[in-house]
């Protein structure tokens, strides 16, 4: 498959940017023809609501229209009279077969961080999705076969850890972008480098909300819950920590609890729910231990999820909230991925921002303010990603890239935009002379 990807990328990288992107056009149209379907599919194998399917794909969607874009994302330089008579070009080329790792929580999302610009800049693709979810992965490659592409420009292969290392080990393969969990991404970062292959790798994370007592505390508890427990908190942007101005904690826990008590579990196609089930019984054994051990450290279980969940059958869980919990706690410094929010109590802005940066990951932050000086020391001093302020959820446009810090990503350029460009290219700089000519 990638001798297949890499024969067609002879071609391809000689076709015009403007051909190039004319198939993307036609798979936007396409995944906008066939969204409801597609998200009917995603619900069905991942667990997710229907309104949290139908958002994740216009989210992919926004990244193919950004690549449309190419014909001026890949313009480079220039100057006249770089030097004495000198002029300097910088020009933007496509570098082969690129392969992108994507994870099982947002599979109709996520490869088009990636596939649309890879193609858009030159580029041959192969997509690896999660072994968990590849009806998703399916169905959009049948889209992408219908838009037109060249045989073998764009690829999909299944497998485990063994494909991922065949193609990570692959001669033919440029480079590679992974988003899933900080121990695989550092094997992927590791990996890949050692094989000469350009990586960008997102990894885990561990978001904190700071609300400070000058928070509009209802609408900070909205968009808390709605940022820790929705896509039954398998989300890399999901923010699972909240610390609280003491002075407005007490009320703060109470609108949370209210508000996730409130949250319906149940199948995600159902009209009404807000909730699906986490991904597979062992995630769900393995969440519901670290709720024990919340309570075995300490904390306060405010609202005990796996009591409230829909029944015993499948793989649901309810929202869980600790109260009282201490930055040193599990729950407030293991990625659990599922709906489990703790809160922590904090003196003042800069003990909060404090505790926030003390963790290993740095994917996004978000605090909760009417006070603008503390929303710019909140964007100067907080050590993540993506910055959110009054925003719950910190996730970027498809035109601007996605942040990640520390252990939430390994690498230097990341997906979208400019970034994910620049990382599908590289530059030759053309510097000419034409010295006078004379008879």
């Amino acid at each position: 498959m990638v001798g297949a990807a890499d024969e067609a990328f002879e071609e391809w990288r000689q076709t015009s940017v403007e051909e190039r992107i004319q198939p993307l056009f036609r798979f936007k149209s396409l995944l906008e023809e066939h969204q409801s379907a597609i998200a009917e599919l995603l619900v069905r194998e991942h667990g997710k609501t229907r309104a949290e399917a139908e958002g994740e794909l216009r989210r992919g969607i926004e990244n193919v229209e950004v690549a449309c874009g190419a014909p001026t994302l890949l313009q480079g330089g220039h100057l006249q009279h770089a030097a004495p008579g000198i002029d300097e070009t910088a020009v933007r080329h496509p570098l082969g077969v690129f392969t992108a790792i994507t994870p099982f929580n947002f599979p109709g999302m996520i490869p088009l961080w990636f596939l649309p610009y890879a193609v858009a800049c030159g580029n041959a693709f192969v997509l690896k999705p999660s072994e968990r979810t590849p009806y998703t992965a399916i169905a959009l490659f049948e889209l992408l076969e219908r838009a037109g592409f060249p045989d073998g420009v764009v690829s999909l292969v299944h497998g485990g850890p063994d494909t991922v290392n065949a193609l990570l080990a692959h001669d033919d393969v440029v480079g590679a972008s992974f988003v899933g969990s900080t121990g695989v991404a550092k094997h992927v970062y590791e990996t890949a480098a050692a094989n000469g292959k350009r990586v960008q790798a997102q990894g885990g994370a561990k978001n904190h909300v700071i609300v400070s007592d000058a928070a509009e505390l209802s609408y900070a508890a909205e968009k808390t819950v709605s940022s820790a427990f929705a896509n039954t908190g398998q989300r890399c942007l999901a923010n699972p920590v909240a610390v609280v101005h003491d002075d407005v904690y007490d009320e703060f826990a109470e609108l949370v609890v209210d508000r996730a008590a409130a949250q319906t579990v149940g199948n995600g196609l159902d009209d009404g729910v807000d909730i699906g089930p986490v991904v597979s019984g062992e995630a769900k054994a393995r969440i519901e231990s670290a709720i024990e051990t919340g309570v075995e450290e300490g904390a306060e279980l405010l609202l005990d999820g796996r009591e409230e969940a829909a029944s015993d059958e499948g793989c649901f869980l309810a929202p869980s909230v600790f109260g009282e919990v201490t930055p040193e706690m599990t729950v407030a410094t293991e990625e659990l991925f599922g709906p489990v929010l703790a809160l922590i109590r904090a003196g003042d802005l800069d003990e909060a921002i404090d505790i926030a940066n003390r963790s290993r990951y740095g994917n996004a932050a978000s605090v909760f303010t009417n006070r603008g000086d503390e929303a710019a020391t909140c964007r100067h001093e907080l050590e993540a990603g993506n910055v959110g302020i009054n925003i719950g959820t910190a996730a970027p446009m498809a035109f601007f890239h996605f942040g990640g810090q520390k252990d939430s990503f390994f690498g230097d350029l990341h997906a979208q935009a400019e970034d994910v460009v620049r990382f599908y290219t590289d530059e030759t700089v053309y510097i000419e002379r034409w010295p006078d000519q004379k008879d």
